[in-house]
């Protein structure tokens, strides 16, 4: 059913069924037809349309009772990942930081109120929370989120700030809209972003921005630490200058491909 609105022609269905996607989670991998439609406020009649659909196109598979996601979805994120080349023109530069650097690098890009892991290079396990190709983060606690809302005009900022909620994840998040609105404009100005240990204890980050041809921040390179082996002086002398070479690098080349 289609409804016009004042951006054009809205498909109720396929938000709907981009909906009934997004139900399924790490925490929750499979779900029953009411579960779906519960979690997507439709009703079991329309859910069950949808997943119906969903399985004929190959996105969904049934035991007869629960549904799961198969494989078939990356092929939606891939499309988009493809078109930006950052897994084949950020892979060699982000293995190089790496090396570097001797911690875990990678790269974000904004879709509020979240960032969106596009490529990742670990070394080792450092945090609770599993991160790969397609993870999400809270924009506001993260080294990547403050330099990808830095890069964000002044509205669309007071916007996002305007409407957050910030949760406190940690003892030391920041979670006041000025403060937050201080350290984002401390990123604009510094070029890059320094988060201590705001989305998990014992965890520290700093980013940097990956800029197109005019100048715009597109994505957000980082490299993330624990505690234990750093302190924020050291990521600001020993890692920063190697990250800042690799986002440099990382844009050169996305410039040259046409991609930005």
């Amino acid at each position: 059913m289609a409804a016009e609105t004042s951006t054009g022609t809205f498909l109720q269905g396929l938000e709907r069924g981009l909906a009934v996607i997004r139900a399924f989670s790490a925490d929750a991998p499979s779900l029953t037809l009411s579960e779906v439609a519960r979690d997507v406020g439709i009703t079991p009649a329309t859910a069950r349309r949808i997943l119906l659909t969903l399985g004929e196109l190959g996105y969904v598979r049934s035991d007869g009772r629960r549904f799961s996601l198969t494989p078939r979805v990356l092929a939606l994120g891939w499309a988009y990942l493809s078109s930006l080349d950052l897994g084949e023109l950020a892979g060699p530069f982000m293995e190089e930081l790496t090396a570097k650097t001797r911690e875990s690098c990678s790269i974000a890009t904004l879709d509020l109120p979240d960032i969106v892991y596009v490529a990742r290079v670990p070394t080792s396990r450092i945090m609770t929370v599993a991160l790969g190709v397609g993870a999400r983060l809270p924009a506001y606690p993260t080294s990547m989120g403050r330099v990808l809302l830095a890069g964000l005009p002044e509205e669309e900022l007071t916007t996002y700030l305007s409407t957050l909620d910030a949760e406190s994840l940690t003892p030391r998040t920041v979670t006041s809209a000025d403060k937050l609105r201080d350290s984002i404009n401390r990123a604009r100005v510094d070029g890059y972003a320094l988060v201590d240990q705001e989305l998990e204890l014992g965890l520290r980050s700093i980013a940097a921005p990956i800029r197109n041809a005019r100048g715009r921040t597109i994505a957000a390179l980082n490299v993330s630490a624990h505690a234990s082996r750093s302190t924020p002086a050291t990521l600001r002398t020993d890692v920063l200058p190697h990250l800042q070479t690799a986002a440099a690098q990382i844009t050169t080349s996305l410039t040259h491909r046409g991609h930005l």
